[in-house]
């Protein structure tokens, strides 16, 4: 981590003493990205981008302002400054905002031990070529597929720095590379399409490129001659590559600023039973090498481990500092931010409890039923839980898929759905949600 984000930081700060702010917090980001998309075996596309921006959040009294700039010359953090003082006076009044407490913030963490950096060197632009002229011929040899969509790479390394005149300073840096393919099946109105990707931290962590195009066309090639579902109530298997959007929506009716706005179909639901009993959803941001990992959340304090359901219970809201406020309990370390806005509470990795049964073996136990494998479009309603969503999968019959499907809309209400899912032991421990397929029985399905 070099010192050239800290002193931009330091400087923002000062800038804003300067300019009259009671108080102030600044973030500074510098960022590198490459991306390369490939067709037809030849590079149709590379980009590459570099870059330093800075965000700088003023308080007077209990009025705060936003400003950020992506110039770090020191003119322009001066007038940063002065502009974010001068908004500031006009905005409204909350009396929950503020810096936290010297004695809240974030001390001796263990980079690391988090291992959120990977020191190889970043891959030349080449080497990026390759893996996705791979996967996009690995896509193209499977019997079936007619074209490959789209065969991207990326490498992207970011360093972040926080300071507040709290006295909190610190700052970490991150990389990621990934690789996605998509692929198409069939011709004319039988087009069927579908993907496969990974992204780790850690170079050496991904999975061969042949393997990914391979595994996309395989994908697209199943879903031909897809028919609607009929229409009635059944069970419904989500796969494990959707799953985690089903724990996403509770962990969105579980954010402290929904449940401070009164919107969220879990606002009474604290201390109540929302999974089956025996399962939890733990969030941990120090898993080593993971994309949700920090070692401190925006506002200086430190990330811990704790349990968001414990044993199907719901044990708390993820918080911010502003809203911690408003509903009269303590932060859970989880401000995040960009350099445009203010903190808001967010989750870092979460993982939900496994089952000891595999997706075949809930497949067998569900009968007749879907087994959803993407999923389109949402209306969730906040308040109440109310679910709909179309969806694509494939049709099983006497606990054996028998033909692919699209064209359908499942719908339930949440409340219910979460406390009578049964969960596979099929989830990727590499992610940063943690999810396996999960078997949900009586939705309603709308086919034909």
């Amino acid at each position: 981590m070099s010192g050239h984000l800290e002193n931009l930081a330091q400087a923002m700060l000062e800038a804003a003493k300067k300019a009259g702010a009671d108080a102030a917090d600044a973030i500074a980001i510098r960022g590198t990205s490459v991306s390369i998309d490939v067709r037809g075996g030849a590079l149709e596309q590379a980009e590459r981008s570099e870059g330093t921006d800075l965000g700088l959040r003023v308080f007077l009294g209990q009025r705060q302002a936003n400003v950020s700039v992506s110039d770090t010359s020191a003119e322009t953090i001066a007038t940063m400054a002065e502009r974010a003082v001068a908004m500031a006076k006009f905005a409204p009044e909350d009396p929950h905002i503020g810096l936290a407490d010297p004695d809240q913030l974030a001390t001796g963490w263990d980079l690391e031990a988090l291992e959120l950096y990977d020191p190889t060197p970043e891959p030349a632009a080449e080497a990026l070529q390759q893996d996705a002229v791979e996967a996009e011929a690995a896509a193209q040899a499977v019997e079936g597929v007619t074209q490959v969509q789209a065969a991207n790479a990326g490498y992207s390394s970011s360093e972040v720095f926080l300071a507040a005149t709290n006295g909190f300073a610190g700052g970490y840096a991150r990389t990621s590379r990934g690789l996605s393919c998509v692929a198409i099946a069939g011709e004319g109105d039988r087009m069927e399409r579908d993907h496969d990707g990974d992204g780790r931290t850690f170079q050496s962590d991904m999975r061969d490129a042949t393997e990914i195009g391979r595994a996309a066309g395989e994908r697209a090639v199943a879903r031909l001659d897809a028919v609607q579902p009929p229409t009635g109530a059944y069970p419904v298997l989500f796969d494990e590559r959707i799953s985690a959007s089903l724990v996403g929506h509770l962990l969105g009716a579980a954010n402290g600023a929904s449940i401070a706005r009164g919107a969220s179909w879990l606002r009474d639901s604290l201390g109540e039973q929302v999974l089956p009993k025996g399962l939890s959803i733990l969030e941990d941001p120090h898993r080593p090498r993971i994309s949700g990992s920090r070692p401190f959340d925006a506002e200086g304090l430190a990330t811990r481990k704790r349990a968001i359901v414990e044993d199907g219970v719901l044990q708390g809201w993820t918080l911010d500092l502003a809203n911690a406020r408003k509903l009269g309990l303590d932060p859970t370390g989880n401000a995040a931010r960009g350099v445009s806005s203010p903190p808001s509470p967010s989750t870092w990795n979460i993982a939900l409890t496994q089952g000891d049964k595999s997706r075949e073996e809930l497949l067998r136990d569900m009968g007749t039923g879907l087994l959803v494998t993407s999923l389109i479009g949402s209306t969730i309603n906040p308040n109440t839980g109310d679910y709909s969503r179309g969806a694509a999968g494939f049709w099983v019959e006497n606990g054996e898929i028998a033909h692919a499907v699209n064209e359908c809309t499942i719908a339930g209400n949440l409340l219910e759905m979460l406390r009578g899912i049964t969960p596979a032991n099929d989830a990727r421990s590499y992610l940063s949600r943690v999810v396996p397929s999960l078997l949900v029985e009586g939705l309603t399905l709308a086919g034909n």
